[in-house]
């Protein structure tokens, strides 16, 4: 009888409602919530079959959600170097346990701070992962799920880098200096630790020492000694190690030794100049008995171009040694991390130094409203979502990381109250619905007494 169908059309369109009222306090209730998507209600009806057109027979309503994850929130600036959101497609990939044999999830809500142990989980617990980097900076080759980790920063060690160049170099040698009488009388011999600069035999015309680091962190000093040639426009030059630490190729401590030669213009003569100076230091560092030893350094020296005064020079002003600019630094521990918009996560030490630790992968999917929602403000792949690919960020659809931001809610307060209000009213005439069927039953039920 369509009385009883009427009677369960107004029951369907109470559990209706109450669930559109469910989805709706949900979305108030979560509009602070960093990186949520709102869920919105959609109607449908429930048709029962009808075999004659002269008949109707009431069906019903249904509610069906609908997901909105693929909307973009507002990105919100943060004063955190580790509060992440995403400018466009994709999801961060998180996980809740650190057991590489715990599901991953994917999420939006990327307010990540360290916890006790140094990982960096957001405000639901979620570890975030990524993919560990080589010494070369390059992530695993496969970029499965497999090799993902979590990002941890305490778990990070201090470092050291080796001076690997001098470059540049740039100073000048007086021209009108006059050839040392040590020159002239052929006492001079660099080849020889009695007769030359660096075994103190025979005095520099010019002499500065230029701090270096070893693979240890270990400073150095390396020392350039100047003196004057007989041949015009022309300078010896020696560089070795005042701490005893070099020794070899040549006695006395010495690393290199030769010419610098210079044009009449002042400008140096690279063609008329040692290979030996021009080329490379290498440089033995030996440790004392039982020390631990630090690796072979090999130093790039830049004296300047040629034919040019970018470098060393030789002009009638006092010889002065400019500037002198080093890479390496000595051991620092870690000071913090900076997180770029590709996703790579580059370690700070104390020294200077930095150094690339991770590669934050940006999960991307074929149709992310069809994602499964997960606590915590995640989300877990399902047959209508697709399957994920694990892109870089800002390559193959993904967007790119906005550090120091934090994606707002999706949530519009005042349309939920809209939808609020029209909910509410549709909640009371279904219940009118029943009350009406129940009292067109209760007269039926009188016709016979």
């Amino acid at each position: 009888m369509s009385l009883y169908a009427a009677l369960y059309s107004g029951v369907s369109g109470l559990g209706a409602y109450s669930s559109a009222l469910g989805m709706i306090s949900d979305n108030i209730t979560n509009i602070n919530t960093v990186g949520y998507k709102e869920t919105r209600a959609r109607f449908s009806t429930l048709v029962t079959e009808t075999r004659s057109a002269n008949r109707y027979s009431p069906g019903g309503v249904q509610v069906l959600p609908q997901n909105l994850i693929s909307k973009q929130g507002l990105l919100q600036s943060s004063s955190s170097a580790t509060d992440l959101s995403i400018d466009g497609a994709g999801f961060f990939v998180v996980r809740q346990d650190t057991k590489n044999n715990e599901a991953v999830a994917f999420t939006r809500a990327g307010s990540f701070t360290p916890d006790a142990a140094g990982f960096l989980r957001n405000t639901a617990g979620q570890y975030l992962l990524g993919f560990p980097l080589d010494e070369e900076g390059n992530p695993p080759s496969t970029r499965s799920t497999e090799q993902l980790v979590p990002i941890t920063i305490s778990g990070l060690t201090g470092t050291a880098q080796a001076t690997t160049k001098i470059d540049p170099l740039r100073g000048n040698l007086q021209s009108s200096q006059p050839v040392s009488s040590d020159v002239t009388g052929g006492i001079y011999d660099m080849t020889d630790p009695t007769k030359n600069m660096a075994g103190n035999g025979v005095a520099p015309d010019f002499v500065r020492n230029i701090q270096v680091f070893d693979s240890m962190g270990t400073p150095h000093n390396l020392t350039f000694g100047f003196l004057k040639s007989a041949a015009t426009n022309e300078w010896n030059v020696e560089v070795w190690s005042t701490d005893g630490q070099n020794v070899t190729p040549l006695p006395g401590g010495q690393i290199a030794s030769g010419t610098l030669a210079f044009n009449s213009d002042g400008s140096l003569n690279k063609v008329g100049s040692s290979p030996a100076l021009l080329g490379a230091l290498n440089v033995d560092w030996n440790s004392a008995s039982g020390a631990a030893k630090a690796a072979n350094s090999t130093i790039a020296l830049n004296w300047g171009s040629n034919g040019d005064v970018d470098g060393f020079t030789q002009f009638d002003t006092n010889s002065t040694l400019i500037s002198s600019s080093i890479n390496g630094a000595r051991f620092g521990n870690v000071n913090g991390v900076s997180i770029s918009k590709d996703g790579t996560v580059t370690a700070l030490f104390d020294n200077g130094l930095q150094r690339q630790v991770y590669q934050l992968p940006i999960a991307v999917f074929q149709n992310p409203d069809g994602l499964t929602r997960r606590q915590g403000n995640s989300y877990s792949m399902s047959d209508d979502s697709g399957v994920f690919t694990l892109q870089v960020a800002g390559d193959g659809g993904s967007g790119a990381v906005a550090p120091s931001t934090l994606e707002a809610s999706t949530v519009d307060l005042a349309r939920e109250f809209s939808e609020l209000i029209t909910v509410q009213r549709g909640f009371s005439a279904s219940t009118k619905v029943i009350t009406t069927a129940d009292q067109m039953l209760d007269e039926l039920n009188n016709i016979k007494r």
